[in-house]
């Protein structure tokens, strides 16, 4: 087995959440949860075998195991990993994840999350499933299917972090790893679009989100999406939106009051 189906359109049932202590007093393990997805991720070396596949362990990889699915660990030693066991529901879109993956980058956030959802168990159960929900998310988004390179998914996440700061492409360049004009091949071969134009697009949705649903003033609106000029930001949303600022602004106004009463 080299990948499983999970569907995270409602939140997990979290039967149980900790950290696993193995390898003390056998160098193997075999079990089996018949009722229970197994969420591990690991900081140690050691195998696991599943259906006949062998899965190298290493620290920072994490893995996803199906209920009714009998697995063989191998230790070299004092193994410890943090785990939850869950269920999950058939609500949303099928996601196909490998059973064994390397977090990479997100080992500290993973760690973090199940961390909190440690801690919470004793006496906050929504917290833990609202971590534990998280932690499923960012592993199923690890390795997408169909390719997607890191190091435009790493630009995307730099973007959309701090979408009021400067944002200059050498920044975001370096923020990704890769070189200027290997972050502009990658992500127009990706998105389809120019990492500027891509900022440009999120910064006005997030400026008409702004101005239908808030009653932020327009300059600060202009300051959070990252266009401190408001002579700038008039163009642009007249360019990309198709009306000025007071324009949107006033079009929800003038839905509402001539929404029929209850």
């Amino acid at each position: 087995m080299h990948a499983v189906t999970v569907k995270l359109g409602e939140p997990p049932a979290v039967a149980s959440v900790g950290l696993g202590v193995h390898g003390t007093t056998s160098d193997r393990d075999v079990f089996r949860l018949p009722d229970l997805w197994q969420l591990h991720l690991y900081r140690y070396c050691a195998e696991l075998t599943v259906a006949g596949t062998i899965h190298p362990i290493r620290p920072g990889h994490v893995s996803l195991i199906p209920p009714g699915t009998q697995v063989h660990y191998r230790y070299r030693g004092r193994s410890e990993h943090l785990y939850a066991h869950l269920r999950l529901t058939e609500s949303g879109e099928p996601r196909t994840v490998p059973l064994m993956q390397d977090s990479g980058a997100e080992m500290p956030v993973l760690s973090s999350l199940m961390l909190q959802a440690i801690a919470a168990a004793p006496k906050a159960p929504a917290r833990v499933t609202a971590e534990v929900w998280a932690v499923l998310w960012r592993v199923t988004e690890l390795t997408r299917t169909g390719g997607g390179h890191p190091a435009v998914a790493a630009a995307i996440a730099h973007i959309e972090s701090d979408l009021a700061g400067p944002l200059g492409v050498p920044a975001i360049a370096r923020a990704a790893g890769v070189s200027h004009n290997h972050l502009t091949r990658l992500f127009h071969a990706e998105t389809g679009a120019t990492v500027v134009a891509y900022i440009r697009r999120r910064r006005l949705a997030q400026a008409r989100h702004l101005l239908r649903e808030s009653t932020l003033s327009i300059p600060a609106i202009a300051a959070a999406v990252g266009i401190g000029d408001l002579q700038a930001f008039n163009k642009a949303c007249r360019r990309e939106l198709g009306r000025s600022p007071r324009a949107i602004r006033g079009a929800v106004g003038s839905a509402a009051e001539s929404s029929p009463s209850g």
